[in-house]
């Protein structure tokens, strides 16, 4: 019996070691890698721009219907793609670069746990897909779920990638199917300049995303709101550090 409370309270103190060890490998916090340049979540800024970001695709139905509502408001939008989603669709793939949009990576095949060697491997094999279907070096990295460990955004940064998670207030959880309603308030209510609002293009049933973003874009247009890519938020941010703001 004694041998059995002893593994029992070994069991509990390794339990304990993993995760206080887990925690402190992503706890420096927001404010540090904000300051280190490592990840964005939004900026501050005066200016009436957001931007647009959309996980999981290309998908075959849902990813050109909102590549057109994108061009009816002549809106512009950064896509966190699926390497091997954009390997079985290249064709829109492409689309999205040449119609003035931003690529950036979300895996290779969208892991929900994986190790710091895995990531950095599946990073690299989505780069390589886009920029053997456009000629194009994506720069911009997306998380699964926006999990990351210390380690992690070590070795991305060391790999010349900056990390993008999204305003946390704008999270749309389109994947969820909420109703087009929710994910419509959940925007307009939470839309302020420099914010970046995570949808989704792929993974699943996307109707209700096209249909909010039909309602969505031209409200955000008659607020005076810009729609840009992650690239040009930074840009923005950039300019904006520069003049002391």
């Amino acid at each position: 019996m004694r041998k059995f409370y002893l593994l029992i309270a070994l069991c509990t103190f390794g339990l304990l070691l993993f995760f206080v060890n887990e925690k402190s490998f992503a706890d420096k916090g927001r404010k540090y890698y904000e300051k280190a340049g490592q990840i964005l979540w939004d900026i501050n800024t005066d200016e009436k721009v957001i931007a647009l970001t959309f996980d999981d695709g290309p998908h075959k139905k849902y990813t050109p219907d909102i590549l057109d509502i994108l061009d009816k408001y002549n809106a512009k939008a950064t896509f966190f793609i699926v390497g091997e989603n954009a390997e079985k669709n290249p064709e829109l793939a492409y689309r999205i670069h040449e119609e003035g949009h931003e690529l950036a990576i979300h895996t290779y095949t969208h892991p929900f746990r994986t190790n710091v060697s895995n990531l950095m491997k599946e990073i690299k094999q989505t780069h390589a897909t886009i920029f053997g279907i456009t000629g194009y070096a994506p720069v911009l990295f997306r998380p699964v779920e926006g999990q990351y460990t210390d380690s992690m955004i070590d070795a991305i940064a060391k790999e010349g990638y900056k990390v993008v998670m999204w305003s946390w207030h704008l999270d749309t959880f389109d994947w969820k199917s909420p109703g087009e309603k929710k994910i419509i308030n959940t925007v307009l209510k939470g839309a302020k300049p420099g914010s970046v609002v995570l949808f989704h293009d792929g993974g699943g049933n996307r109707e209700q995303t096209v249909k909010a973003l039909e309602k969505i874009l031209p409200e955000l247009e008659d607020q005076g709101y810009k729609f840009v890519t992650i690239s040009e938020l930074l840009e923005i941010q950039k300019l904006s550090k520069k003049d002391g703001k």
